[in-house]
């Protein structure tokens, strides 16, 4: 099964969109609520480079935001790179 997570803010709309992708899909994921936890951005951050969420990673790979996880569904990539 693949490691899916994704870190997000409970106000972003990005966040929801992806996140609901990611159900549509079926798949299951770890969710990191940064809002209030400085801590878990941090990691966000070092983990990614960027500042803003989502930021999403698949087996610790680097998907990126929402809309680099919409761009790779429209692709076709997205459900191979879920598959297990």
């Amino acid at each position: 099964m693949k490691k899916i997570e994704i870190y997000t803010k409970s106000y972003c709309s990005y966040c929801q969109r992806a996140k609901e992708l990611l159900r549509q899909k079926g798949v299951s994921f770890i969710e990191y609520d940064v809002t209030e936890d400085s801590l878990k951005e941090q990691e966000m951050r070092e983990r990614s480079g960027r500042m803003t969420v989502p930021e999403i990673f698949i087996d610790d790979a680097l998907v990126g935001g929402c809309d680099n996880l919409f761009a790779l569904d429209k692709q076709g990539s997205l459900d191979r790179m879920l598959e297990d």
